[in-house]
């Protein structure tokens, strides 16, 4: 059923995605929102909505916080056509909060993550899109999970949201990303998170490596 009928072939699912976002504590309302609009937005953008139909990617999303605190709240949906895009970011516009007050568990997300994609192994690249503002205070630390998620053949991303001095990006980078071609992006506090996302969606769907450092120029086509 995973499979996509396009000019009369059948093609396979390039790519599964766990967009994993970061609902701590730390997250007020204004933030949240800002995550979910510019998460859609982003996916919405017309070289990852057309990534993504390339890819007949399966596509879900997780909202994380402390230990055994993380919830698909999206179920698995394909990336079959641009409708379909379109009705996957609309629906995480309006995806109700799930949590308010508690810690931030990157293990555990890294893990319900490589939980979740256990069911796609039919799909050619599998990929973790975490982003959070803090480094993991709570459950197992996240070099923990490296090693099951590497044998699975999984790649974690980061998405650095710096709201402080303590240089998330490094830490991500140390702590968090594992796998082929993993990478942090970094967005420059909150109100930089639309712009940040959509730099990192157009080369995670685009399989940028880590080599590739340098930020890809933003592009103002977008996806209607």
């Amino acid at each position: 059923m995973f499979w996509a009928i396009m000019g009369g072939k059948a093609r396979a699912c390039d790519l599964a995605l766990v967009l994993a976002v970061d609902v701590s504590g730390s997250v007020d309302r204004d933030e949240y929102r800002i995550q979910m609009d510019g998460l859609a937005a982003g996916l919405r953008d017309g070289i990852v909505a057309e990534a993504l139909v390339d890819a007949q990617a399966m596509v879900t999303l997780v909202q994380w916080t402390g230990s055994s605190r993380q919830q698909q709240t999206l179920p698995w949906a394909r990336m079959s056509n641009f409708a379909a895009v379109d009705s996957f970011a609309a629906q995480i516009a309006q995806d109700a909060r799930v949590w308010r007050n508690y810690s931030t568990a990157i293990g555990e997300a890294l893990t319900v993550g490589r939980t979740l994609l256990a069911d796609m192994a039919h799909c050619k690249r599998r990929v973790i899109d975490l982003s959070g503002d803090g480094v993991s205070n709570e459950g197992t630390e996240p070099p923990r999970v490296h090693s099951a998620l590497n044998a699975d053949g999984i790649t974690a991303n980061a998405l650095a949201i710096e709201t402080d001095e303590t240089d998330l990006t490094a830490y991500f980078f140390e702590n968090v990303i594992t796998g082929d071609g993993a990478f942090v992006e970094t967005a420059t506090g909150f109100e930089d998170y639309p712009e940040a996302i959509r730099r990192k969606l157009q080369r995670e769907t685009r399989k940028a490596t880590a080599q590739n450092t340098a930020p890809m120029r933003p592009i103002p086509t977008s996806f209607e």
